[in-house]
């Protein structure tokens, strides 16, 4: 797979530790720089905003000014050498210049130069930031944003939220993402808050969510996979859903969450159980070796440690009965109607995208059309394959999820979709077309972005 000439021979040799990391307010500097590191055990190069992975979690508020200034330190030329921050979910109101899209919205910030994202913080939500450059966020550019809201319409569901409650789930590849011969293998391993084991690797230490029991702890759940989708849950614990993408639900109660790459979720644990240490599961759909069946020795896994709970792993089993989330489900807080008339044909303007993949070729299609880049740069978008789509600049109704009926009443409203499963299945969104910019709808497996 070839993804530009920012690729090609210096290492930088140092060797950083994967652990958590202070949060950072909305003014600050995020310098992205080669190092090297073993979040699951085995050491690989990468390229980490602030020396860490995940990056750090930024924390503001509603109303707040963000003025984030992102310093391209990146020397190894193995890797992509240029980079831009997508700041996701931030519908960026007035500010379209702000959204952090190579090749869309900027040019790639050059090794030595800087450039300062300064936008508003217009709603409160659970979003996250990552490189919309090539690949290169696989390679460890991303990090979780939350923006609270001091009047949280939500805040009587939940006792807790900081940075201790923001939950990263992530793929993670032994190789470099540019190095894929035409497209990613299975990971390697699965990373919560940036630590992992992979299947017949060392015994490194897992992530920790330390919870006290009688209170409740709103996790925000973030998928920041390239790839895979995984299915969440955590043993003897049910999670109340009160958000999805940034947008506040009616409270929905399930025991596993099937969470697609850019999406996330708010969910309300109740520290109600035993004191003791409890599995975090995250299970992705694919993977090297077993990777996608096993929890064995701790794979795609992390602890939720009650207070006075041992220090040792759990012995917890898997909930038999699964009460999974199924999106059609969830309904918006507020607001709850579908921009137009409640019918399949009530929307002003109406787009119908095929997708589908040319195995000669090896080219994703949009309506029997793929992507040819011109030699001139202009505002562009390689649309990808049917799993989660991303919209930039918009929050929309997702009028018909995948394996469901049309709801027009009170659909959940996002910013992440799958597209569905089964060949033939198709998603219906609406969305009101007040942001005026360029801004792309694209697939969010980002190998997928890439081709």
């Amino acid at each position: 797979m070839i993804l530009g000439p920012f690729f090609a021979t210096f290492l930088s040799f140092v060797t950083v530790v994967v652990a958590n990391c202070p949060t950072l307010g909305p003014v600050a500097s995020l310098r992205v720089a080669n190092q090297n590191i073993s979040p699951d055990g085995q050491t690989r190069a990468a390229s980490l905003i602030n020396g860490v992975h995940p990056a750090p979690v930024i924390i503001a508020n509603k109303g707040d000014q963000f003025k984030l200034n992102v310093v391209n330190n990146l020397n190894d030329t193995q890797q992509a050498l240029g980079t831009s921050i997508h700041w996701h979910g931030i519908f960026q109101h007035g500010t379209n210049f702000m959204d952090g899209t190579s090749g869309v919205t900027q040019c790639p910030i050059a090794p030595g130069n800087s450039f300062l994202y300064d936008f508003r913080a217009d709603h409160a939500g659970t979003f996250w930031y990552h490189s919309h450059f090539g690949v290169q966020y696989c390679d460890g550019v991303r990090g979780a944003l939350i923006i609270k809201d001091p009047h949280d319409p939500l805040r009587v569901f939940y006792d807790v939220d900081d940075e201790e409650t923001v939950i990263s789930i992530t793929e993670w590849y032994h190789g470099l993402s540019n190095t894929f011969p035409d497209i990613a293998p299975g990971p390697d391993s699965t990373l919560i808050n940036g630590k992992g084991r992979f299947p017949g690797g060392p015994k490194v230490d897992l992530s920790v969510v330390n919870v006290e029991y009688g209170k409740r702890y709103r996790l925000r759940l973030i998928s920041m996979a390239c790839e895979p989708n995984f299915n969440f849950s955590i043993d003897g614990h049910d999670l109340l859903i009160i958000e999805a993408d940034g947008q506040a639900t009616l409270p929905h109660t399930v025991n596993q969450i099937q969470i697609f790459s850019g999406q996330r979720y708010s969910a309300v644990l109740r520290a109600n159980q035993k004191v003791d240490n409890y599995w975090i599961r995250a299970r992705p759909n694919y993977g090297n070796r077993n990777l996608s069946t096993t929890f064995e020795n701790g794979v795609n896994s992390a602890i939720l440690r009650y207070k006075g709970a041992h220090t040792v792993e759990p012995r917890t089993q898997q909930q038999k009965n699964a009460k999974a989330l199924k999106e059609a489900d969830l309904h918006p807080l507020l607001d709850p109607f579908a921009p137009g008339k409640p019918s399949a044909d009530g929307a002003d303007v109406t787009f119908n995208l095929t997708f589908d993949f040319d195995q000669k070729a090896f080219q994703y299609r949009v309506n029997n059309v793929s992507f040819a880049p011109p030699t001139i740069p202009v505002l562009l978008q390689i649309l990808g394959g049917p799993h989660p789509f991303h919209l930039h600049g918009h929050p929309f109704s997702v009028v018909k999820s995948a394996d469901s009926h049309f709801n027009f009443l009170n659909p959940v409203r996002r910013d992440v979709v799958n597209a569905g499963d089964t060949q033939g299945d198709f998603v219906a969104i609406r969305f009101r077309t007040d942001n005026p910019g360029p801004w792309i709808l694209h697939c969010h497996i980002d190998f997928h972005f890439a081709v």
